[in-house]
């Protein structure tokens, strides 16, 4: 079978593509034919060298799915010819997060998904939704995992509540479809028009040009009427100053990544004043994402893709995130 895996070089990895023996399964195991993986703004720093030498010689992307094609000795969770997908961490199941847990995350810790097969133990599968290509179930593990955990999971969304999701990458717009489909109100922000316009056509009408609108966050409490909204799903890093002025007194930010920057400059009175509630959300649980699959296949949610490239391809999949051209998930097929 064939494998990419990361190679040392200076500044950071190479991709090499490598022909390796098939992997067969282990007791509790099951062998995982993958037919797509998306990429995640995580495996694009790794590439890049910025999560150290822990990347080295790993095959790299956590997010996979697939068809089972074996299974080990024991394995019940799973049979030949369901379709699966591989979660984040592949040793945090159901409760809190662990050290353990943090330390079994595929495409870093462990080998990755952007391989023709990958052995998985069965606790770190779970079924894809029915309505789902493997293109779109490639999709979840971390993004969609992720923003299900940041409103659900931590910050209790309910109907009625406002969500402002920043940019238009694979959370935010995830995060977007999830509070939609929750009754809550989106309001989303870009700094292009085209990204803007294509947010209208799939009905996020709130939406604020932080380019043309450099005091995004005052274009946002005027949106609520002075209020500010409910949940913030933060991934800018260095946009959280305005994040927390955009906040209504009691919400929720939900800290997820620092794709802007990581030199954050806030001050931390402010979350005191408005009774702010903070969290750091590092994807979720085996447990999150099953409960999330039940959500999506309730309300028929489909992942939005704007990058597909062949197996071959992965190195300008990988150009086309960095460049910042992509709108949701970029997927590579394999």
């Amino acid at each position: 079978m064939r494998a990419y895996r990361l190679t040392a070089v200076t500044g950071g990895f190479r991709l090499d593509l490598r022909h390796e023996p098939a992997p067969q399964p282990e007791p509790g195991q099951a062998v995982v034919r993958i037919r797509a993986v998306s990429l995640n703004y995580r495996d694009l720093v790794m590439r890049q060298g910025q999560y150290g030498g822990a990347a080295a010689n790993k095959i790299p992307c956590s997010d996979g799915a697939g068809d089972v094609v074996a299974v080990g000795d024991g394995v019940t969770r799973v049979k030949v010819g369901d379709r699966v997908a591989g979660i984040f961490m592949q040793r945090w199941i159901s409760g809190p997060p662990t050290p353990d847990g943090n330390r079994s995350a595929l495409g870093g810790d462990l080998d990755g998904m952007l391989a023709e097969q990958v052995a998985l133990s069965e606790h770190g599968l779970v079924k894809a939704p029915d309505h789902l290509s493997f293109e779109e179930a490639a999709t979840l593990p971390c993004a969609a995992v992720t923003a299900w955990h940041a409103l659900v999971e931590r910050g209790k969304l309910v109907a009625g509540q406002t969500v402002l999701v920043l940019g238009t990458g694979g959370v935010s717009m995830f995060a977007a479809q999830i509070a939609r489909a929750a009754g809550a109100r989106v309001i989303a922000t870009s700094g292009a028009a085209a990204k803007i316009a294509r947010l209208r056509d799939l009905g996020f009408t709130d939406t604020v040009n932080y380019n043309d609108t450099p005091d995004w966050d005052k274009a946002v409490k005027s949106m609520t009427a002075g209020r500010g909204v409910d949940h913030v799903v933060e991934v800018g890093g260095n946009t959280i100053e305005k994040s927390l002025k955009s906040a209504a007194v009691g919400g929720h930010i939900a800290q997820i990544g620092v794709v802007a920057g990581r030199d954050l400059g806030m001050n931390p009175f402010s979350i005191v004043l408005k009774n702010l509630t903070m969290s750091g959300i590092y994807v979720g649980s085996r447990e999150h994402f099953e409960r999330m699959n039940s959500f999506f296949t309730l309300h028929r949610i489909h992942p939005v893709i704007s990058g597909n490239f062949g197996f071959e391809e992965a190195g300008a999949a990988f150009a086309h995130m960095e460049a910042a051209k992509h709108f949701g998930k970029i997927v590579i097929r394999i």
